[in-house]
């Protein structure tokens, strides 16, 4: 028995001996790394990126929309089939958009090196065109930078990518002479006319000195080809239908010479901010002809001069803010309709004296006829918004805006002399002021997710008077008959959730 027992307990020894020998060889669960770090330096949401000292935080949002009796996402019906009031006009246009954005920032010996990127895909509803007569179709061409697709299809836009740098900005970013609302003081209507807004960004190269105590002031040579040209019409080129869809000739722009060069001041402080701008526009034409044996007119220098407030903390209740801004501009038309507003105008409707009322008119630069000079155009504007937070949860804006273009005597000499108003029975003025005026209310019910419902309505006080015989207008599927001149209204509707993350 005691033979039994010895036996039994060195075998239990050596199993327990062995199972230690095969323990020790088993992976240790081993404690817990903190492989993404926070990074506390730049606010919250930043992360060191794994093995360097770079800081990294990822953004953006999903958004989805309807817009109604719009002519897109988001605009009014100003021009094109949007604006022709008849059977090729969509009463809606819908979008799904996600935007990725990436800001990393790292700490150097002469200062914060910071790179910043952002970018949209866009699924959009196409818009309707006329094709020539009686032949419609969806148009299949991207329409413009801000990623609105085509034929209920898909597109990328890219709306910022800068480096930052000892002061430095390099790339693509909004512009320095815009307000810090840019083109939104309390709407997310587009097209609000009265000011600069680069929403989409501009290629630049800044640099912005920060004086202390909120002062700031920067310099900037930026892209002119992208968003700051609008029109520079030879008047050789005009026709009866293109005056009556807004455009006062041919669109002459030459090559790039110079970048527009902007200034800055901006004072931030608690009640708010006070920030003046300006910019200096080359205005370069091609020729007068066809070829360069025609001859051309000299460049013009343009220039733009804004003024913009926000004012914070008002007795109206917490977080409620006014944002206002007016801007005046002689050959720089862009500073006063922003990138994403409309430059053409020809809106169509009612009528009790002919086949129906027409209001047309055009934003540009400069006119020039043959043999002749650039003839600058002055225009000057304002835009505002005053938002009221109801609750943590509701808030309502109320917003407008207002801009006037006029041309001078010699322009209109130009532009009223052509054979394009041959037909034209009464005032020939191409002066013309567009007014908007809208109230939006958002609903956030929980952090981040907000649902809007935007109202806004546009009236186009042209100058032109009486009536103008043309013939078929085959592009909005609009007869040859005689038109009367008149003001013209519009309204749209747009309705939108939003998530940001």
């Amino acid at each position: 028995m005691r033979m039994v027992k010895s036996l039994l307990l060195g075998t239990a020894a050596g199993l327990i001996a062995v199972g230690g020998a095969q323990a020790a060889d088993l992976p240790v669960k081993a404690k817990a790394v903190e492989y993404v770090k926070i990074c506390s330096l730049y606010g919250a949401g930043f992360y060191y990126i794994p093995g360097s000292d770079t800081c990294i935080k990822l953004g953006g949002y999903l958004r989805a929309e309807v817009a109604l009796n719009a002519g897109g996402n988001y605009s009014a019906q100003y021009n094109g089939v949007s604006a022709a009031n008849n059977r090729l006009t969509n009463y809606y246009s819908m979008r799904a958009r996600e935007d990725l954005n990436i800001d990393t920032r790292t700490a150097t010996e002469y200062g914060v090196v910071r790179t910043y990127f952002d970018a949209v895909f866009t699924w959009t509803t196409g818009s309707y065109a006329g094709a020539g007569t009686g032949t419609t179709a969806y148009d299949s061409a991207p329409a413009g930078t801000s990623g609105n697709g085509s034929v209920s299809g898909g597109a990328l836009g890219v709306y910022y990518a800068f480096i930052q740098f000892a002061g430095f900005t390099m790339g693509k970013s909004v512009s320095q002479f815009d307000a810090p609302w840019i083109n939104y003081p309390g709407n997310n209507f587009d097209q609000l006319v009265g000011g600069s807004g680069s929403t989409n960004g501009v290629t630049q190269f800044t640099y912005t000195a920060d004086f202390g105590q909120g002062v700031t002031a920067a310099i900037s040579a930026q892209d002119q080809t992208q968003f700051f040209t609008t029109n520079l019409w030879n008047t050789a080129g005009m026709s009866t239908s293109g005056v009556l869809g807004g455009a006062y000739g041919s669109n002459d722009i030459g090559g790039t010479r110079s970048p527009d060069l902007v200034g800055m001041v901006r004072v931030d402080q608690a009640w708010g901010l006070f920030q003046a701008s300006v910019a200096a526009h080359d205005n370069h034409v091609g020729y007068y002809g066809a070829t360069e044996t025609t001859g051309h007119p000299e460049d013009k220098w343009g220039w733009a001069v804004q003024l913009a407030l926000s004012i914070k903390n008002i007795p109206t209740g917490a977080g409620d803010v006014i944002n206002i801004s007016g801007v005046y501009t002689d050959g720089a038309s862009r500073y006063n309709f922003q990138s994403l507003a409309a430059t053409s105008y020809s809106m169509f409707g009612s009528s009790n004296a002919a086949y129906q009322s027409i209001g047309f008119a055009g934003v540009s630069d400069a006119v020039f006829g043959p043999g002749g000079n650039l003839e600058l155009t002055k225009t000057y504007g304002f835009r505002g918004a005053y938002t009221h937070n109801w609750s943590p949860y509701w808030n309502t804006a109320l917003y407008g805006a207002w801009a006037a273009v006029n041309y001078s005597s010699t322009a209109k000499g130009l532009i009223c002399g052509s054979a394009a108003f041959a037909t034209l029975t009464g005032t020939c003025n191409p002066d013309f002021n567009i007014g908007q005026v809208g109230v939006i209310t958002r609903w956030t019910p929980v952090k981040n997710l907000t649902f809007s419902a935007d109202f806004t309505y546009s009236h186009l006080d042209q100058k032109y008077s009486g009536a103008i015989t043309t013939g078929a207008l085959t592009s909005v599927a609009k007869p040859a008959a005689t038109y009367e001149l008149k003001d013209q209204d519009t309204y749209s509707l747009l309705l939108r959730a939003q998530r940001n993350w």
